[in-house]
């Protein structure tokens, strides 16, 4: 099979199937789906890389990254590279930010193409995971800062985060416990099933235990962007006065919200409180600084590579380790009470 076999198949031109290969967003879903799946049924491997694909034992360590514009990820991406470097290997880093639902097989396409001996996934949503989705692989696999919620197939990969819903949960408690109750939620994605997922889990989970009513109203979408964030929040306080606090599920999506609030003619730790989350060193310094939850990015990238090494030499085998969070306490908090 070549790439103008699969076209045929899948009555499209060679360079829509290059295009959906390559992840380019210029593909109709229609048609990226159909590609896939001829792709999957005659199991066939991109050869875009032939030189590597000759080579017997490569020194290679992938890292697949879902959202390469994320500056939490790109700080991890430094720590990452330094430290296989350090091991004598050569990181190969990779993108998937354009197909939501197929990061399983975008993952064994991306082993398989460039014949990786480890590879480490940066986010994604792995809701599709099963006992024999890496069961054919000897490729180690580590997933971190991911949360799947599929209990399927952990014998065949390992992973490094957070507790997601309790993170979320002592973050939406914090702000109970200062009086708030009118508290709104700005989740990442629409259809994330990985950390967004959780973490609106860990908020309905401590609004429900202190008997407060969950109003969907108040659960927005920020897309992980500043200025989707920004206009969220704008329209929300156009039309519920009532609101006290926002718990943001990204510092940067935070910086957005704070934005709004002072555009609306509001105070951040005054009118409107304000939690972040992942600890990033932006909320530190706006003015005022954004409380947080801070995860222990370099820690967790630094056990990501050394497993992925351990993995490899055959030393260890897979775990699933989940790591401490700290609230960072910081002046866009208000006590109600």
């Amino acid at each position: 099979m070549n790439i103008g076999d699969i076209a045929k198949l899948a009555g499209v031109g060679v360079s829509t199937v290059s295009r959906v290969i390559n992840n380019h967003p210029d593909v109709k879903e229609s048609t990226r789906e159909r590609v896939w799946e001829v792709i999957k049924e005659n199991k066939y491997i991109p050869n875009n890389s032939a030189r590597i694909l000759k080579q017997n034992n490569t020194k290679n360590i992938g890292v697949l990254i879902k959202g390469v514009s994320n500056p939490f990820f790109s700080q991890m991406i430094n720590v990452i590279g330094k430290t296989i470097d350090k091991a004598g290997y050569t990181m190969i880093l990779q993108q998937n930010d354009f197909s939501f639902c197929q990061d399983v097989e975008n993952l064994i396409g991306f082993i398989k193409e460039k014949k990786l001996q480890g590879v480490i996934c940066l986010g994604g949503n792995f809701i599709d995971i099963t006992d024999e989705s890496f069961s054919g692989l000897d490729t180690p696999i580590v997933l971190t800062s991911v949360n799947t919620m599929s209990k399927k197939g952990k014998a065949n990969y390992s992973s490094v985060g957070i507790d997601n819903i309790k993170a979320a949960y002592d973050a939406t408690k914090y702000l109970i416990d200062n009086g708030h109750k009118n508290i709104a939620l700005l989740l990442g994605e629409t259809n994330d099933f990985g950390v967004s997922w959780w973490r609106l889990n860990g908020y309905k989970n401590a609004l429900e235990k202190e008997n407060i009513n969950i109003n969907d109203e108040l659960i927005l979408i920020g897309d992980y962007s500043c200025e989707k964030a920004y206009k969220e929040t704008m329209n929300l306080l156009k039309i519920r006065k009532d609101v006290t606090a926002i718990f943001v599920l990204s510092d940067l999506m935070a910086i957005g919200a704070a934005k709004a609030v002072v555009d609306s003619g509001l105070k951040v730790g005054e009118d409107i409180s304000i939690v972040g989350f992942d600890g990033m060193d932006e909320s530190k310094y706006y003015n005022p600084g954004i409380t947080t939850v801070k995860q222990p990015r370099n820690l967790m990238s630094e056990i990501s590579v050394n497993l992925l090494l351990a993995l490899i030499n055959g030393s260890e085998e897979h775990k699933h380790i989940l790591l401490d969070t700290q609230l960072i306490e910081r002046e866009s908090c208000k006590k109600l009470i």
